[in-house]
């Protein structure tokens, strides 16, 4: 199984799908000489994720999964046209996340904080359309989070006032459900749960994708029997060094040797 995102944040992902399906095998690449996605070019965006998803392929993918919510509201289209060339299923990270904020919210106000480009393609408000609830959507763009997190910087009062900035507007819509629309957030769930209040239920991509995965794996009849562990390898398009110690501390395990690859889009 194959995943990828624009640096180490799909990697909570991850985690809940080695977590969920040990006994899989998963190949992780890690767009980290174009992070952050959430403020690319569309347009270029489009091919750089095509390019990723023709990689993956030929490394012999079963499943694709898109572990970044900038790249499934940009690009979810381009990544399933390339897999479906190869017979290969999709799974994104906005759907699912949609699919519990909508079921769990009680007043019926969800909040969606998130990349400018994820917010501006308006891919959260299609998807809780889709569910059929009469719902009172709140997007905040939050720019500076995802690299905040990507780069491992220390948690002080700065970053506490950022976050409160970007969480003034939830409140003020008083949301009872916050989707985490970037996979880099679960990393600072504890910071946004304080300023928000223990009410407001998170809602992150990882569970959501890990149980959409198993879905998909048994729908189709891929998934392994339910024995051993099966195997985690990492691939990046940056500095490896820098990577794997992100990322170990990102996915709570070793990541062993990192291969890094380069990305030929357009």
């Amino acid at each position: 199984m194959a995943m990828f995102d624009s640096g180490v944040g799909g990697l909570t992902v991850l985690h809940e799908c080695l977590v969920s399906l040990p006994q899989e095998d998963f190949l992780y690449l890690g767009d980290t000489d174009w992070f952050p996605y959430g403020t690319r070019e569309p347009a270029r965006l489009r091919e750089r994720i095509a390019a990723i998803a023709e990689l993956l392929l030929g490394r012999g993918a079963k499943l694709l999964v898109i572990a970044c919510n900038t790249a499934t509201a940009i690009g979810e289209d381009v990544a399933c046209a390339v897999a479906a060339e190869g017979g290969v299923e999709v799974v994104p990270v906005v759907e699912p996340q949609a699919e519990i904020a909508a079921a769990i919210t009680v007043s019926g106000r969800v909040g969606v904080l998130a990349t400018p480009n994820t917010v501006e393609s308006g891919a959260y408000r299609r998807a809780l359309e889709v569910e059929g609830r009469a719902l009172e959507v709140t997007e905040v763009e939050a720019p500076k989070l995802a690299p905040f997190i990507q780069q491992g910087s220390p948690f002080d009062e700065g970053v506490m006032a950022m976050a409160r900035a970007y969480c003034e507007p939830l409140k003020r819509a008083d949301v009872d459900t916050l989707i985490l629309g970037c996979t880099h957030y679960p990393v600072v769930a504890p910071m946004l749960q304080r300023i928000l209040g223990r009410d407001v239920r998170l809602v992150s991509g990882g569970h959501a994708v890990a149980a959409a995965v198993q879905r998909t794996l048994e729908r189709a009849e891929l998934a392994r029997p339910s024995a051993g562990e099966g195997t985690y390898d990492f691939l990046c398009t940056g500095d490896t060094d820098s990577f794997r110690e992100l990322g170990t501390r990102f996915l709570q395990m070793p990541l062993g040797e990192v291969e890094r690859v380069e990305i030929q889009a357009g």
